[in-house]
Order: C-alpha cells, then structure tokens, then sequence
C-alpha cells in the first residue's frame, strides 16, 4: 500500500459521490418503478462490470461452487433485503434523510461486532461515539416536519436496511479468504436469482410505463452505485488499504443531503444539519477509538 496522493483522495471523494448519489437516484426511480423492481435491476446491472471484470483478470467466479449457499445467504441479507428496503422507505422520506439513516451503517457494525468477532469489543472512547451517532438519529426523528405518523415506518425500513448490510458483512466473514471480486460477483448473482422471480410474481415490471427519468435513474443504479462504485473500491482498497477506503463513511451523508437539495429541491431543516454532524461526529469517534488499546474485563 502507498500512502494517499492527489489522486487517491480524488478517487475517494468520486467513489462517496456515487455512493451518495443513489439516494436521490432511488427516489427517482420510484416514481415509475416498484421497490422489489428496483432491487432486481440495481443488483443485475450492477453484476455485469464486475463479472466482466473476474473475466478479464482471470478469476475463478465459485458463486456455483460447494460454498453457493453462502453466497445465496449473503446476497440475499446484503444486497435483497436492503436494495429492497431502501427503495421502500424512500418512497415515502426525502433521500436526504435516507443518506443520513444509512450512515449509521458503521454503528449498527460496531455493535454488532462486539458480540459476533473475537477482536471488535468495545472500550468507552467507541460506546461514546455510538451513543452520540444514535443520539443524531433519535434528534432526526424528532423532526416532525420531515418524519410523521404518516412515514416513520418508511424511515424505520431504510434503518433496519442498514442493519441488513451489516449483517451480511458478518457473514463475510465467513469466506474472507476468497478474493473480493469473486465474493462480489458471487454474491451478485445469486441476487439477481434470487430476486428476479420476486420482482415478476409482486410487481409485474412489463405492464409499466416508466418515465423517462426513472429509466434512467434505475440504469444509473445498477451501472454506478452497484457496480462502478465497486470497483473503484476495489482499487483504493488494493492501493490504499481499508482504513482510507472507510473514510468515505463521513462524506456520504454529505454529499447526499447536498444532492437531494441540488436534484430534488428537498427541504434541509436546522434538525437535518443537527442530525447530520452528530452522526457524523459519532463514526469519527468510533474509529478514532480504533487507536486505543481495548483493556481486558
């Protein structure tokens, strides 16, 4: 690994740019399309360049292979069930305060890994920074402006989303010794299996009229954030290591509540910016806690 150049920290914030512009992209694309719909088609496209990818280097895909039943499990809980969620939610909460929700991605992993891995456990500097990250989550919803009884189960979804991704990063680990780009493409295709029938049962894609823009949003979906995004991770991972790689944790809910205003003229009220800064001050604290040695009970 080297360490960062001009170039690395460009790759970062475009790599948090994608990311954070599948927020508003979603709600887009909700407009013409179902959530299960919406799910099929970001997990299927997002498949193709990272198959294309183990195809052009040469990596073996084993997503058929003795272990495909934790490949069908992974892509199940870290791709269907949140892509499923996600777009769920947004229906009905403005894609900014989605971005904020799903930044509370490495939280939910902090509390988890304290009971689920050997050397994750907590210490009070990183309990700190979970309550404080929660605390920005518990303010935003006290917006009743933005979250009512009319959308606060919508919210709750895109949370439990996030919860999803977490729960599949767990079970990761269980084949963490295989190459990312063969995990990947594994879990993506399974995925796209397991969801293809769902979306054609449920909701039937071929008997809508989707707008022009909702067409482009979901193609934008799969291509950018499922797939693209992916990998450029790979390559800052593979130059730059995981630490680098993570700090795009606190550009996007950034970037997404400043899409959201830019793209969809979405109302950033005090609580928004409040929320927002608490969130992202609770997943400083969480892996500056990293730094300090966790004493023995």
């Amino acid at each position: 690994m080297r360490n960062p150049k001009p170039l690395d920290y460009l790759l970062l914030g475009t790599l948090s740019l994608i990311w954070a512009s599948a927020f508003f992209n979603i709600k887009i694309a909700t407009y013409s399309f179902g959530p299960i719909t919406i799910a099929f088609f970001r997990i299927f496209l997002g498949a193709l360049p990272v198959v294309l990818l183990c195809l052009f280097k040469r990596i073996q895909i084993e997503a058929f292979s003795k272990d495909w039943l934790w490949f069908a499990s992974i892509g199940f809980i870290n791709l269907v069930v949140p892509f499923f969620l996600i777009a769920y939610g947004v229906q009905k909460v403005q894609s900014n305060l989605a971005a904020i929700l799903m930044a509370t991605t490495p939280l939910s992993a902090t509390i988890l890994a304290h009971f689920f891995t050997d050397n994750e456990k907590f210490n009070w500097f990183k309990s700190f920074g979970i309550l404080i990250g929660f605390s920005g989550i518990v303010f935003l919803f006290s917006d009743k402006v933005l979250i009512n009884n009319e959308n606060i189960f919508y919210a709750l979804s895109i949370l439990l989303g996030s919860t999803c991704y977490v729960i599949g990063g767990i079970l990761t680990l269980k084949i963490s010794k295989k190459k990312n780009e063969n995990v990947t493409a594994s879990i993506l295709i399974w995925g796209s299996i397991i969801v293809f029938p769902i979306s054609m049962y449920f909701e039937q894609p071929w008997n809508l009229s989707p707008s022009i823009d909702s067409m482009i949003a979901l193609l934008y979906l799969g291509v950018f954030p499922t797939g693209v995004a992916w990998l450029l991770r790979f390559n800052i991972l593979k130059n730059n290591g995981l630490v680098f790689q993570s700090q795009v944790a606190y550009l996007i809910p950034i970037f997404g509540v400043i899409l959201g205003f830019i793209f969809l003229n979405e109302l950033i009220t005090s609580k928004v910016i409040v929320s927002l800064l608490l969130v992202i001050l609770g997943i400083y604290l969480v892996k500056k806690s990293s730094k300090i040695k966790i004493s023995s009970t």
